[in-house]
């Protein structure tokens, strides 16, 4: 939470009589931006001592003895790795963390270099998936974030080495990265790192699509999934990132449609995006219908109108790109709509930024052919201002009165 909130809400505690001018004091004192800076510079200096590291080895390696070079990737890793929990012991946590991060650049580093030195030739991402377990492991072992986004990068680039170089998708990676990293999100229920381990999935189930030269329709079953999933979390603040990734996807996907469709040709088109009609319906009827007993179950009924941005109805109409225009246009102002009865600044502001999206979406389509170049920017750039001033006065209005609500009803308790 922004320190800043901090220090205004406790300053309202403080006149109602909750909390002590003391207290005041001491909880500013957890907060102090001074504290979160500082807390900042051992990561970005490990961030540029081991691209250093990385840089200086690849420059030098060859003038280097075999030897030589054994001792100095051992005892790097070795020495970073002991200062590390050096540090960790005497309440150094985030300097103890960045020299553990070090150690496992001079891990991977090595396996590379090691490599290199005996002319061994990779035919897979091995490598890349070794180095990224052994951020798993640490992960695990520290319970940091910041060594959790190091895996998950590893991970990443693991699986594009794999499906670039070597025109094959590393089940392996794909594994141990939503087992192992999924595992730790759920047991942790942090905001970022749900997002970020949604986002990754939501990539790599892309990229096994395409390696397999799938319709590109199959992605969104696991998409399905990963929302599905989100409605049987209780935790809300939790499942919100899931389910949003999964509906954002689906949503670009359903602009594409909308700006594109009607420049290609629809048979072609159909041809390497629709997926078996039957087997996909069939799943999409089974995690709608599981997806709406889970909401009913928890009262969020109303929520699943969400399931209208899935891409099920290009199989109904030829007229696809404006179908799903009205689509993203009643989706955007639903969520909207959601945000304002929830008092949930997210969904506001997410469904703000989609509102805006696809009117200057149909703006473009509608104006661009017959509106000489020059007013239509103009024209759309006043349009988006007027759009953006009212939809932030409303958004400001909102605010303000969930505050009025919540300091009466603070008074009346």
């Amino acid at each position: 939470m922004s320190r800043k909130i901090i220090e205004k809400e406790a300053h309202r505690w403080t006149e109602m009589g909750i909390i002590t001018s003391a207290q005041y004091a001491q909880i500013m004192n957890l907060y102090t931006e001074k504290k979160r800076a500082i807390g900042l510079v051992p990561i970005l200096g490990s961030i540029l001592v081991g691209l250093g590291i990385l840089s200086f080895m690849a420059a030098n390696w060859q003038a280097i003895p075999e030897l030589l070079r054994l001792i100095v990737i051992l005892g790097g890793m070795i020495g970073f790795y002991f200062a590390g929990e050096t540090m960790l012991r005497k309440d150094h946590d985030k300097l103890g963390i960045a020299l553990i991060s070090l150690g496992l650049v001079m891990f991977g580093a090595g396996i590379i270099l090691i490599a290199q030195m005996f002319h061994l030739e990779a035919y897979n991402a091995t490598s890349w998936i070794v180095w990224g377990t052994a951020g798993l492991l640490l992960t695990y072992l520290y319970q940091s974030r910041y060594l959790y986004l190091i895996t998950l990068v590893l991970y990443a680039v693991a699986q594009m080495n794999s499906t670039m170089e070597f025109n094959q998708f590393s089940y392996a990676a794909f594994i141990l990265s939503v087992a192992g990293l999924g595992y730790y999100t759920w047991l942790n229920k942090n905001t970022l790192l749900a997002w970020l381990f949604s986002i990754n999935f939501i990539i790599q189930v892309i990229m096994l699509t395409v390696v397999h030269e799938w319709e590109f329709l199959w992605v969104f079953v696991p998409v399905m999934l990963l929302y599905t999933l989100g409605d049987w979390i209780r935790n809300r603040d939790f499942a919100a990132p899931i389910q949003s990734a999964a509906l954002i996807a689906a949503y670009v996907f359903d602009l594409f449609l909308v700006l594109f469709q009607g420049d290609m040709d629809y048979l072609e088109t159909r041809a390497h995006i629709l997926a078996e009609p039957f087997s996909f319906l069939l799943l999409a009827a089974a995690f709608l219908a599981l997806s709406l007993y889970l909401k009913a179950r928890s009262g969020r009924l109303i929520s699943g109108v969400e399931w209208i941005v899935m891409p099920v109805l290009l199989y109904a109409t030829l007229y696809v790109d404006v179908l799903y225009l009205f689509i993203l246009f009643f989706f955007s102002l639903f969520v909207l709509w959601r945000g304002y009865i929830e008092e949930w600044r997210f969904k506001v502001n997410l469904g703000t930024i989609l509102f805006l999206i696809i009117t200057m979406t149909a703006y473009g389509k509608l104006a661009w052919d017959f509106m000489d170049k020059s007013l239509f920017f103009i024209f759309g750039g006043i349009l988006l201002l007027v759009l953006s001033w009212f939809l932030n006065r409303r958004r400001k209005q909102f605010i303000e009165e969930t505050k009025e609500d919540n300091d009466h009803d603070e008074t009346n308790n």
